[in-house]
């Protein structure tokens, strides 16, 4: 037994020995080294990445399991902890940027532990050989494995530079379970990227790769809480961190739990993932700061709402089109909300959200002015009766209140004169068609929610009211362009008296003044609320409701959904961007000041005022529709008076150049108007009766 425990010794010692000898050999063997690589290349293939949605900054939204069910996040050195990097090197490999690969000294160390104490005290392996290791894993613990190894290590340092080697061996490494990298690491151990670690979490994520399972904070928070004591007791020693701080390192719990990947944005993180599934990388317009807020506020709101209700949320910049935030659901894993469903694109009654829309183009026709007194009392409107949400009439009001109150009556009698068909021409130029029944043609109960709507068409169309009347689609990707020439839903001054109007409604109880215009809407049987505000640049939607469509008892725009508008607007980030200032021809007049064909809507039977039997309405019939006039405004000349002209219709008349009435009345059917800009305008001609015409023109 003695004699086989010398042989034993005897086997040790030379193993040690020719391990020292084969890492002199390939350090200084360059011609040699040459012809291995030529002929016995290393494994560099790299292993299959997880995927990443990220945010216009490039923070990261969401991510996917790699190929293989791996979370292998890829890492820059320059994106992680100086820190941890020299607590690694310092207690891994403190030669690293200085050996070939293998480091002679540490290897000479081991092999004398070895022979001295007759078995693997440290193994010398430097990181460039546990990257060979990790690319080339071995079956098993043997000196050929050993030397297999350290030629690894020096073919790859002839390969890659130090930080490459040091980037893909913290995208190899072990941490536990299936992760692999310290990014993965860091998120599922501490919830965030590994850019600013604490120091106890660096000197966690030192230790865990030497035994990841054995020492993984879930299942064994001792052994990983020693681990990580034994690296701080070291770099102590080694002076790379002084002792007060590893004193106050080591008093640090160890994270007891393993957190869930990000999953922000979700929904649109999967369907950018299906439209381009071979790409590692998609880079959203989203903000994660607001969309991380903004998910918070509608899980909170849910969860005061009713065990079944989700909520959808869009925040978008009018004047680019960009989506800051997009929140789908009140909770993507949420099983009773139905989370998975993404409810900002699903198709539902808007309510009364249209209703500014209908007004808007009543400002562009000069049918009313904000003071303007319309009937709120039952109408039948060829048989079509609407009535007020809470059952009751309020009479006359201002066309003013009535879009504050959202009365139904004075909305469709609106829409009536205008003709529900140019509401929806409106919409479908936006880029936002409503979607009808099957067979049916746009019918006035469109101005009360009878079409469908997503929230995402929504908030497209109030981005025009935010932007002057221009709508840029929304884009969600980076590197998309906003439209050069966006199309227009209103004119700017319709849109500034909307603004004005919409400004001005009570927020729900409790919520702050914040400077936002804002609409709220609750469609038939109380299956879904709606809110949507916006300020000088920025557009909100809110959605709150039932997945599956059910009915909430109770559940109202204004109520349920116009809370959340104001507290996501207030948690966004964003900030209230004022809303511009009024432009040329935009204005509000008070009552006495209103001509007297605009002082009221209405007659008491609830029908347009008409002129005598067989009197004509009013024709504009210079400048025709959509005619060109270069009135010698973009050469900076002089303006050209424009010639009006109009057949028909009763004495006087009252002409408005983009809603604004000229200064005087006109008994003639001739009068003439000198504009002060170029560009599009709406020219309104009213007769004594109330009737309208109306042209569209652009002057250059």
């Amino acid at each position: 037994m003695a004699r086989a425990g010398i042989r034993g010794r005897r086997w040790i010692r030379r193993g040690a020995i020719a391990l020292s000898v084969l890492a002199v050999i390939l350090a200084a063997g360059g011609v040699l080294l040459q012809r291995l690589d030529t002929a016995w290349p290393p494994p560099l293939e790299p292993a299959p990445l997880s995927a990443e949605v990220v945010d216009r900054d490039g923070a990261l939204l969401r991510a996917y399991a790699a190929s293989d069910g791996r979370w292998r996040l890829p890492v820059e050195i320059d994106n992680l902890d100086p820190q941890f990097l020299d607590m690694l090197i310092a207690y891994e490999d403190k030669r690293f940027w200085s050996h070939p690969g293998v480091d002679i000294r540490a290897l000479g160390r081991a092999a004398w532990q070895l022979v001295t104490n007759g078995r693997i005290v440290s193994g010398g392996s430097t990181l460039s050989m546990q990257l060979a290791r990790l690319t080339e894993p071995r079956v098993e613990r043997s000196f050929a494995a050993k030397f297999r190894q350290i030629a690894r290590a020096i073919q790859i340092e002839r390969r890659l530079s130090k930080s490459e080697i040091l980037e893909r061996y913290l995208t190899l490494a072990p941490y536990g379970g299936n992760l692999e990298g310290v990014r993965a690491a860091s998120l599922a151990w501490f919830g965030k990227e590994p850019q600013k670690l604490e120091l106890a979490e660096a000197a966690l994520l030192v230790a865990l790769p030497q035994s990841p399972e054995a020492r993984r904070p879930d299942r064994h928070p001792q052994a990983a809480k020693e681990a990580r004591d034994r690296v701080l007791a070291r770099m102590s020693s080694a002076g790379v961190i002084i002792a007060s701080e590893v004193e106050r390192a080591s008093g640090a719990k160890v994270a007891a739990r393993r957190l869930p990947m990000p999953a922000y944005a979700a929904h649109l993180a999967d369907a950018v993932m299906r439209a381009e599934p071979g790409a590692r990388k998609h880079q959203l317009l989203i903000s994660r700061s607001a969309q991380a807020n903004l998910e918070s506020v509608a899980a909170r709101s849910a969860r005061r709402l009713g065990k079944h209700v989700s909520v959808a949320m869009i925040l978008a910049d009018a004047r680019s089109g960009a989506v800051l935030a997009r929140v789908g659901s009140a909770g993507y894993f949420n099983a009773a909300r139905a989370g998975w469903i993404d409810m900002s694109r699903a198709q539902r009654s808007p309510g009364s959200t249209l209703k500014p829309f209908i007004y808007g183009l009543a400002f562009e026709e000069g049918l009313v002015m904000q003071e303007t007194m319309i009937e709120d009392r039952p109408g039948n409107f060829s048989g079509y009766r609407p009535r007020n949400f809470d059952m009751a009439y309020q009479g006359d009001v201002s066309v003013r209140t009535a879009l504050q109150m959202s009365l139904n009556v004075p909305a469709i009698r609106l829409l009536d004169a205008i003709g529900p068909v140019r509401l929806v021409a409106r919409m479908r130029q936006a880029g936002v068609p409503p979607v009808l029944p099957p067979g049916e043609t746009p019918g006035l109960a469109i101005g009360l929610g009878g079409a469908g709507l997503t929230l995402e068409g929504l908030v497209q169309l109030y981005g025009g009211l935010a932007n002057r009347g221009h709508v840029q689609p929304l884009r969600y990707l980076a590197g998309s362009k906003p439209v050069q020439r966006p199309v227009s839903v209103l004119t700017p001054q319709a849109t500034w008296q909307i603004a004005d109007i919409l400004s001005g409604v009570v927020p729900p109880k409790g919520a702050p003044r914040l400077g936002i215009a804002y609409k709220t809407g609750t469609s038939y049987g109380y299956r879904d609320a709606w809110a949507v505000g916006y300020d000088g640049r920025h557009v909100l939607g809110v959605w709150v409701g039932r997945a599956d469509g059910g009915s909430v008892p109770g559940l109202t725009g204004y109520m349920a959904a116009a809370p959340i508008l104001f507290e996501g607007f207030s948690k966004s980030g964003t900030g209230i961007e004022p809303f511009p200032s009024a432009p040329p021809g935009a204005l509000r007049l008070a009552a006495s000041e209103l001509p007297f064909s605009l002082r009221r809507y209405a007659s008491p039977d609830g029908r347009l005022v008409t002129g005598a039997p067989g009197e004509p309405a009013p024709e504009i019939v210079f400048p025709p529709q959509g005619a060109r006039v270069d009135l010698g405004l973009d050469r900076g000349d002089r303006a050209t008076p424009l010639a009006l002209k109009i057949n028909g219709g009763r004495a006087p008349f009252r002409w408005l150049a983009n809603g604004e009435p000229l200064p005087e009345m006109f008994r003639r059917r001739k009068a003439s108007w000198v504009p002060d800009s170029s560009g599009a305008s709406t020219l309104t001609v009213i007769d004594a009766a109330g009737r309208t015409a109306s042209v569209d023109v652009f002057l250059e």
